[in-house]
C-alpha cells in the first residue's frame, strides 16, 4: 500500500468535522429478539476536511494535497484534533501513560497502544503512526533513551528495545499520533463564487488499516 509520511495541514483539519465508526451487523429474529456481530476488531476513523477550510488560500493548500497524493492512491497521516495524545487533553504527555505490556527477558519489541477505558471495559487500539519527537518510554518507572535503549519506528509504532525489558518490568510510554487516511473521493468540487458565500465543499477522508 502506497503512504506517503507527511500530515495533511495542521491548520485546516482542525476545523474538520469527525470521529470514530464501528460496523455492526444486527438480525432481528422472529421472536423480536436481536442479535448483534461486528467483523472489526478496530474502528474506523472519518473525516470531512472540507469543513477546515477558511479561505481560498485553503482551498489552493488542499488541492495542492489532494494532487500530489492523487486522490485515493495515497495514504497520508492526519491530525485528529479530538483525539492525538496518549494523555487526556488538559495533560502532559508522560512515560507513564499508556501500558505497552510487560518483560520477560526475551521480548524485545512493543507495539505503541493507546487504551480507552469505560467501567470494567478496555479497548486497545494500535498506534501506528507516532509523531517524531514526542514519544517518551519507561520500563519499571525508569526512563529510557531513544538511540542509546531502544529505537522506535515512526512508519509503525514499534519500539524496539536493545536488551529485553526484566521479567515482569512494566513497559510504558506517552506520545502523540497521527491517523492514518486516505481521501475517500478522487474529485474535489469547489466553486470559488459558492464558497465565498458560505458553501463548504464536502473533502471525505477516510482511516486505512497499516
Amino acid at each position: 500500500m502506497t503512504f506517503h509520511e507527511i500530515r495533511f495541514p495542521a491548520s485546516l483539519s482542525f476545523g474538520a468535522l469527525g470521529g470514530p465508526e464501528r460496523r455492526t451487523e444486527i438480525v432481528t429474529l422472529a421472536n423480536g429478539f436481536e442479535e448483534r456481530n461486528t467483523p472489526w476488531a478496530h474502528a474506523r476513523r472519518r473525516y470531512d476536511a472540507g469543513l477546515g477550510l477558511r479561505s481560498m488560500d485553503d482551498v489552493e493548500d488542499l488541492i495542492a494535497f489532494f494532487e500530489a497524493r492523487q486522490g485515493q492512491l495515497i495514504g497520508f497521516r492526519w491530525k485528529d484534533w479530538s483525539d492525538y495524545r496518549s494523555c487526556f487533553p488538559s495533560q502532559q504527555i508522560d512515560p507513564d501513560d499508556q501500558l505497552l505490556g510487560m518483560g520477560d527477558e526475551v521480548r524485545r519489541a512493543f507495539q505503541l497502544v493507546k487504551h480507552y477505558r469505560s467501567g470494567t471495559v478496555t479497548y486497545t487500539r494500535p498506534i501506528t503512526k507516532p509523531v517524531a519527537g514526542s514519544v517518551r518510554i519507561a520500563i519499571g518507572g525508569v526512563p529510557m533513551v531513544e538511540g542509546v535503549d531502544y529505537t522506535l519506528d515512526l512508519t509503525s509504532g514499534v519500539v524496539t528495545f536493545d536488551t529485553a525489558p526484566d521479567e515482569e518490568a512494566e513497559v510504558r510510554a506517552g506520545f502523540a499520533f497521527d491517523v492514518p487516511v486516505r481521501f475517500d473521493t478522487d474529485a474535489i468540487l469547489i466553486a470559488a463564487s459558492r464558497f465565498e458565500a458560505g458553501e463548504i465543499p464536502n473533502v471525505p477522508v477516510v482511516e486505512i488499516r497499516i
